[in-house]
This record gives structure tokens, sequence and C-alpha cells, in this order.
């Protein structure tokens, strides 16, 4: 049987619908994104939540002529779906298919590229004069969160959007969610605004009772809107948008097509100056698990339908919550430590953490400049603050760990979560990068732990280290190893032989166990390699490196990581400078490149990053020397 669905090949399609139609596509689309996403994984709520805003901003606009840029982009699902994408969405998230945030390379539809909070704003501002200095006429609107509206990006954006005063639209929708519930002034003063529930109720009934009467109904309507500007600035203070120079309008019932329609008709043909539209949404909308829970159906694994459970019984502990259950641990015996993080309480592994000690945990936002800063602040006044971000938002805060925190030498203890390959969610969220942005920098010390076990150890020893530290431990599942029931001292800049050899493979971290496979299987082959977990990227066990480092003798260095800056870097540095020419040098890695989308182990096969691949590579080096 044909769905509506079935009829939208693009946006233009949507503008032959009725109103009636309209709500039943709505419908559609939802239960084709819960369908999609309950078998591939992926932002079940926050998707749900804009179903609505999403048809009436393609059925108002024009795009891609007119220009829609979606904040974070986790929930552009309808939007791609109704930009011909609609058979490609079932891919979502798959090697190969499309991605779950906007895409240039995938779509003229999709103007900008955003995996990360914040931007829109900023660039949607670009878009606007660029427009005008072309003397173009089409619209910009920029489509963003209370969540995104936490990041100091976007309040500098909206200082000069008000400043140059560029036609602009911008949709705040308000869901009391970035992915943990929003906090702050911010948060308050929007749900203070977005209280007057009933009065949106009182609004459309009111406007329905006056159009039905002949002649005299949208005479009075348009009346009544001069008085209703004079009321909402009274009692409604959306003044601190119209302070800020943009006109203001909302809130706005954010499931409701009609409305939604006629406050962009009404957007569209505004010619002086910004326009914030001020929704209100639900995350999970018309999906009960989702409403329910919506921060674990921010980014879900497969689910059942019916029930919302998990389609796969859950296996290993992952990192986060070992990351998480150890802060826990040792906050209990330490009350100096201190926890932040920046809108990622769940997928921080810091729920716990909060339950326990919620006066010891600080959630910032999405805010990570602040973050590092605050952390700094704690840090002077003795207190053992531990920063837990994911290592690609924390080079957000490249300037404020520099200049803040490490120039200080202040002990500030970053947990970099999602390091290496990160599974699903394309380029954006790759956090391979973080070695080569902190290794540079004064003081701090770079640790990685091959397991669970040894993470458990390596933060409670960061703790005591005095200096800035930054420990990084990969997505998903950890290795399985059993954990010891007491805390064992981590010396720094250690380093501990797994496999005795002639010549060195030095791993770090994540790829320690994948290099002990390849050593066992070249050493069948006459390749004699020692494996030794460096366990440091800074400060490097120096004694164990030089101890291989003679000429005619091999160094191999592997860490999940791009080798230009990183460990390998740092390895070979040591050489030269103790003028050990001879040495044959190789150092693996991950490539300086636009990662592609895939499951964590794809890709690092693809890239020759696995077991197999770096037995092969080592080889492959040993046959040409």
């Amino acid at each position: 049987m044909d769905t509506l669905l079935d009829k939208i090949s693009g946006p233009k399609d949507l503008k032959k619908l009725t109103p009636e139609e309209l709500v039943r596509l709505a419908g559609e689309l939802r239960s084709y994104i819960i369908e999609v996403v309950s078998r591939n994984g992926g932002h079940l709520a926050s998707n749900l939540g804009v179903v609505e805003l999403t048809i009436a901003l393609h059925y108002v606009f024009d795009s891609p002529r007119d220009k829609i840029i979606w904040d974070v982009g986790h929930q552009a699902y309808t939007h791609k779906i109704l930009t011909g994408r609609r058979e490609a969405f079932r891919s979502l998230r798959r090697q190969g298919g499309i991605l779950g945030f906007p895409s240039r390379e995938e779509s003229v539809h999709d103007i900008y590229n955003t995996g990360h909070a914040s931007t829109a704003l900023s660039a949607a501002l670009g878009l606007a004069v660029a427009r005008d200095k072309r003397q173009e006429t089409h619209k910009v609107i920029a489509v963003v969160g209370d969540g995104g509206l936490t990041g100091g990006i976007a309040w500098e954006a909206l200082n000069q959007i008000g400043h140059l005063r560029e036609k602009l639209i911008i949709v705040l929708n308000y869901n009391e969610m970035s992915i943990s519930p929003s906090v702050g002034a911010l948060s308050k003063y929007l749900s203070y605004l977005a209280t007057g529930q009933h009065y949106l109720r009182m609004k459309d009934y009111a406007k329905t009772l006056l159009k039905s009467i002949p002649g005299l109904g949208w005479p009075m309507i348009k009346a009544g809107r001069a008085v209703e500007d004079l009321f909402k600035k009274t009692f409604f203070p959306g003044l601190l948008f119209e302070e800020l120079g943009l006109r203001y309008i909302g809130p706005v019932q954010g499931h409701s097509l009609p409305s939604l329609i006629e406050v962009f008709e009404e957007a569209k043909k505004y010619q002086d100056g910004p326009m914030l539209i001020h929704c209100v949404t639900r995350k999970g909308q018309g999906y009960h698990p989702a409403l329910e829970n919506p921060a674990h159906f921010h980014g879900a694994a497969p689910f059942v339908i019916e029930t919302g459970e998990p389609s796969a019984a859950g296996g290993k502990a992952s990192f986060s919550a070992i990351f998480g259950d150890t802060m826990v641990r040792i906050a209990e015996r330490d009350p100096q430590v201190l926890a932040i993080t920046a809108a990622m309480l769940e997928g921080t592994g810091l729920a716990k953490f909060g339950e326990k000690f919620p006066e010891r945990l600080y959630d910032v936002g999405i805010a990570e400049q602040h973050a590092v800063n605050f952390a700094a602040g704690l840090a002077l006044s003795g207190f053992k603050p531990v920063c837990a971000i994911y290592s690609t938002f924390l080079q957000r805060a490249y300037d404020q760990v520099y200049h803040d925190v490490c120039l200080q030498d202040l002990p500030v203890v970053f947990a970099l979560d999602r390091s290496g390959v990160v599974p699903d969610d394309g380029p954006t969220h790759q956090g391979i990068n973080d070695i080569a942005y902190l290794r540079h920098m004064p003081n701090i010390i770079l640790m990685a732990p091959r397991d669970e076990n040894q993470l458990q150890h390596m933060l409670h020893a960061a703790l005591g280290y005095g200096h800035p530290v930054a420990l990084r431990f990969p997505k998903g599942e950890a290795v399985g190893v059993p954990l010891d029931p007491d805390f064992r001292d981590v010396p720094l800049g250690r380093s501990e032989t797994l496999k005795e050899g002639r010549d060195l493979l030095f791993a770090y971290g994540s790829l320690v166990y994948p290099a002990l496979e390849a050593a066992k299987k070249l050493e069948a082959e006459g390749i004699s390699l020692a494996v030794v977990d460096a366990k440091f990227a800074k400060p490097l066990d120096e004694a164990a490196i030089l101890k291989y480092g003679e000429a005619g003798r091999t160094i191999v260095t592997a860490e999940e990581a791009v080798v230009v800056g990183g460990f390998g870097g740092a390895v070979r540095e040591l050489l030269d400078r103790n003028k050990r020419f001879g040495v044959r040098f190789l150092s693996l890695g991950l490539p300086v490149e636009v990662y592609p989308m895939g499951k964590a182990a794809q890709i690092k096969k693809a890239l020759r990053l696995d077991a197999d691949g770096l037995t092969a590579q080592i080889r492959e080096f040993y046959s040409i020397l």
C-alpha cells in the first residue's frame, strides 16, 4: 500500500499536500525513523522531536535555494528523508551509507557540515552577509537547540547578528535537553518563556474564534497582534533577544503544523533584520519509550520497537562505564575530587557519580572552553577536577588547555572518552587528533590504558601526579579483563614489556593487544619483536626505547591516532636527539584524512590498523630492509 511518504522525492512535493495530509505525513515519518533506527541505531529522541518543525520549514521555504543550517545536525533525519534520500535513509550509519549528520558531500540540501554544537549561527550569518553582498534574495535559516545555545560561540554570533542586523531567521528549538538535560541560567530563562503553554492554547483558541466572525475576524486578529506584542514584552520577556537586536516570536507550539507554517510564513515576509522564532518541542515525541527516557534514546543502539529494549544482549562493560564506576570509588575516598562534563553526563559514564555525589558534579552545558577554565579555577583552589570530554570535543578548548591549564601547570585531569576511531558517527566525531594537539604542550602528561583494569589504575594515579593529565580511551566495549579490587601505582613514564624479542614493537593504548597478536604471528615467520606497552606518550620511557636504539635494529610504533605529530613522532624525535641515526624506524597509525563511516572494526581493518593489518605492514617493512 502506497503511503504519502512514498510520494515525497523532494521538498517541492510537500507543497502539493493538504494540511491534513501533512499531519499524516508526520506520523509516517516518525514510524519510518523509528523503524530504521531500531535496526541501525542512531539519534532517535532528537529527531522525533523535530518532525513537524522540519516539515513546516520545507513546506514554507525553498531548499536548496533557501539555506537551512542544522546546528549539531543530529536532528536532521527528517530533513534527509524529505530531500531525496528516503530510500538511502535505510543505510543510515552503515558503512557506505548516509551519515547521521548533514553532509555537503551527500546533498545540495545539506548546506553546512555540522557535528559539533553551537556553530550554525556564525555560519548562517556568513551566508547572509555573502547573500547581501551579491544582491541575492534567498532566505537563510539556522535551526539551533537550547542546548546548542549554551555554547559561547553561539552568543558571540548573536552579538554580531544583532549588530549587523542582516536578514536572518533563527529557529530556536527548546526541548529542555541537549543530550543530558540542559543546564544553567539560560535554560531556566527559556523554560520561563515556554511555561506559557496555557497562553499558547488561549492564543490558538482566540484565533479560531475570531476567524469564525465574518468580515471582522482577520482585522481583529491583526489588531490583536499589536496587543499581543505589548503583552509578551511585559509578561514574556523575550526582551533578552529583542535587546540583542532580534525580532522575537514565540513561544510557538513545535508540534502544531498550522502554527509553525503560519509563523514561518510571517518570517519569510519579514524584511527588517534578524528574527528569532522560539519553538517548544518534546524529544521523543510520538514514541513512548523515547519520551520517557530521551537521554537513553539520544544515541540509541538497535532496539525492539514494541518495548524500547535493546535488541542484543548486553556484552562487556564499556570503557565509559568503567571510568564512571572508578570515579565513584575514587570520590568515596577523596572528597577533593570533582567531576565536570560538557552536556555529556550519560555519554561519559558520569551518571552514577552524579547520583552519588550531586554536589560534586558540574554539567556546564555545551561549553568546553568554559569547562576547562572552570576546572583551572578549581585546581588553583586545591580541588582535583576531572574534566570528562570526548576527544573530538576537547579540541574546541585547545587554547584553554594550553594557556590556562598547561602554562600554569595545574593538576586538571582530562578524561578523553571516544579517543581513536569512533564508530557510526562519521568524520566529525573521530577522536584521532588528541595526541598531536596535546603532546607539544608544556607540563602535560599523556597516558592511555590497554584495557579497563589499567584504566582504573591510571585514573587513580593521574589524580596524584600534580600536573595536567590527558587520559585517552576508546568508545565501546572494554577488553573483558578482570578488575583488581585495589588500586595499584602507575609509575610516571614507565612502560611494561609484555613479550621479549630482538627488535621493538612499541604500542600505545588500544593497539597494545593487536600489536601483541601481530608479534606472535610474525615470530613464526622469523621476525622477533619485543612488545612493550608504552602506557605514556609523554613522558616517554626513554631507557626502554634506547635499549633498542642501535644501528641495524628496528623500532616500530603503533597508535590509534594520526601519525603526524603523534606518539610515533615522539619516539622518532627521541632517537634523533640521541643521534641514533642507524635505527630502522616504522610508525604505524592513522593517516590524515576525512574518515569513512562504519563500525570501528571496519574502519581499522580498511586502514590496516587491526592485528592482521599491523602484521602485514610490519612484514612488508621487513621485506624491503
